[in-house]
């Protein structure tokens, strides 16, 4: 059953709707949806305006709207090595083709377990299908978020919170070191797809056990005590 974040949003400030990624056998279940346009080019992110509205972004392997997404998404196999290295490095300038060679190795892309993924706003009844949530939200939210991928984690257990360079649509889910541990990943820090979402946004993308986690808590935490409520009061917001 999908927890109750209504609290935590209330507490946080947060007003934009929390964006699921869902793995699922249904897209019905998704609906409205939207399917990305055949043989043309579309960020994941070009539907943002499109999530606040309350649609669905559907893809599948054969149409994900850009290559990278394919990849990344879907495991999809749309250009050799070599064309992505060069592409990445020499077209992007993103690092040397050696080094943009070893973090393409190092990376991992989803594989997805059913025909279609869903990135939209939640879906209660889904929550099954759901692998990750991400919050959409301002410098000030995601410091708060930051304590609240910490809250229940110790030092020794898998890194709470990660920042890993990757694609906006890998930074999704594809990054995690495992979709069952409790991580969070401050995502969004892909230039390519920043035009599509407002200057001042961040995005926190978190795992299944993370968003159970952030949902649980409760008035013995900072979201009640007083550097949340300073803060807030020197933007000249109400205290929560």
């Amino acid at each position: 059953m999908q927890p109750d974040p209504t609290v935590l949003l209330s507490k946080a400030g947060i007003d934009l709707p929390l964006i699921g990624l869902y793995d699922a056998p249904d897209p019905a279940a998704f609906e409205p949806v939207i399917r990305p346009p055949e043989n043309a080019h579309a960020c994941v992110f070009a539907y943002y305006k499109k999530w606040l509205k309350g649609a669905t972004l559907h893809i599948t392997p054969d149409r994900a709207g850009c290559l990278g997404a394919a990849h990344w998404l879907c495991s999809v196999v749309a250009h050799s090595r070599e064309a992505y290295i060069a592409f990445l490095a020499e077209g992007e300038g993103l690092s040397t083709p050696e080094r943009m060679g070893k973090w393409l190795d190092a990376a991992r892309p989803y594989k997805p377990e059913h025909p279609h993924l869903l990135i939209g706003p939640l879906k209660a009844d889904q929550y099954q299908y759901l692998k990750s949530v991400t919050f959409i939200i301002g410098p000030d939210q995601l410091a708060l978020m930051v304590y609240g991928a910490h809250y229940h984690s110790s030092p020794e257990e898998p890194e709470a919170l990660l920042a890993r360079f990757g694609s906006g649509c890998s930074q999704l889910v594809s990054l995690f070191d495992d979709l069952d541990y409790a991580q969070a990943m401050i995502g969004s820090t892909d230039v390519a797809m920043r035009r599509y979402i407002p200057a001042d946004i961040v995005l926190f993308s978190v795992t299944k056990s993370k968003f159970e986690q952030l949902c649980s808590l409760d008035e013995k935490s900072f979201l009640y005590k007083s550097f949340w409520q300073d803060l807030r009061k020197a933007r000249g917001l109400k205290t929560t």
